[in-house]
């Protein structure tokens, strides 16, 4: 089969395209023909070897932690699933990933893919859908009628917690440049903040909320001046750099779980027309160094979902 294939850390320049052997599936594992993978920035600081002491790999290494596709070889052991069964799962970060034509998955990370959707699109949903609803309902413990600011609302995981937030009854302000403010717009956020325009802090100063997701890169300074937007009693949470220390308000990070039980509960949502996969671009595998480079860059817009 083909996959991509890194033998090294390093820049995008260590993906490649190779012919490797197809995977077997091992007890109490499928093998799932690859539909689609999608990009998340875990798979570049993965690649960069960011994360190689939280998330030790084996070279040669093959990214992508999304997967959809269909069960093509059950292993020993595995019940409740067959042969040509439509799947979607989150994979572990540090075993052989998605980017690939075949991929041996732990048949207890899999759920149902939605029926709904192309089944490519529909890797579009695993960890940023876990991420956004976690940080929601695990870590801010969101409830009806509370405001709720999401600062990098442009973002798939900032489009997944809009819909999920509007969905629980919040009332969502969120932050977003003006490239992604149709997306924010189309998720139903009640109230769009350019931060290009200036400091998010600054332009909400006065304002405090019950809730604040940070999907940001920010320093820590501005990431402290997002906190303090969160009322006494409230919650912050932060996907990217952890937030400050303070006993006004309760600070936790998130830090995506496998949860393949949530994931259906998901895919129950898509379906029923209550949350939409929203994909920004589909490309070929071998497109995978350049989402990379542009991912980095700063240049992706939403979702990028690549097929073998």
């Amino acid at each position: 089969m083909k996959a991509i294939r890194y033998h090294s850390y390093g820049d995008s320049r260590v993906l490649a395209l190779e012919e490797t052997d197809r995977p077997a599936a091992g007890p109490g594992q499928v093998v799932v023909k690859v539909a689609g993978t999608s990009f998340n920035l875990l798979d570049a600081a993965i690649r960069a070897g960011i994360m190689q002491e939280a998330m030790p790999i084996d070279f040669p290494h093959t990214p992508g932690v999304d997967v959809s596709g269909t069960v093509a070889e059950t292993g020993e052991g595995v019940t409740g699933w067959s042969t040509g069964d439509r799947v979607i799962a989150f994979l572990p970060p540090t075993a052989p990933g998605a980017a690939a034509e075949y991929v041996a998955v732990p048949a207890d990370l899999l759920a149902a893919a939605p029926a709904t959707v192309p089944l490519p699109d529909a890797a579009a949903l695993p960890t940023v859908g876990l991420t956004a609803r976690q940080a929601l309902f695990d870590h801010l413990d969101l409830k009806p009628g509370q405001r709720l600011l999401i600062n990098g609302a442009g973002g798939a995981v900032g489009g997944y917690a809009i819909q999920l937030a509007k969905r629980a009854g919040a009332h969502v302000t969120a932050t977003a440049s003006p490239r992604s403010l149709d997306r924010v717009k189309t998720a139903g956020a009640d109230r769009i903040v350019d931060y290009t325009a200036g400091a998010v802090a600054k332009t909400l100063a006065g304002e405090h909320f019950d809730a604040v997701l940070q999907l940001v890169r920010d320093t820590p300074e501005e990431t402290a001046a997002l906190a303090d937007l969160a009322a006494d009693g409230g919650a912050f949470t932060s996907t990217t750099i952890p937030g400050p220390q303070t006993a006004r308000i309760r600070v936790e990070h998130v830090y995506v779980a496998n949860d393949p039980a949530r994931l259906a509960d998901l895919v129950a949502l898509v379906d029923a027309g209550e949350l939409r996969i929203d994909v920004a671009e589909r490309l070929p595998l071998a497109d995978l160094p350049s989402v990379h480079d542009r991912a980095v860059e700063g240049r992706l817009l939403g979702k990028t979902v690549l097929t073998p």
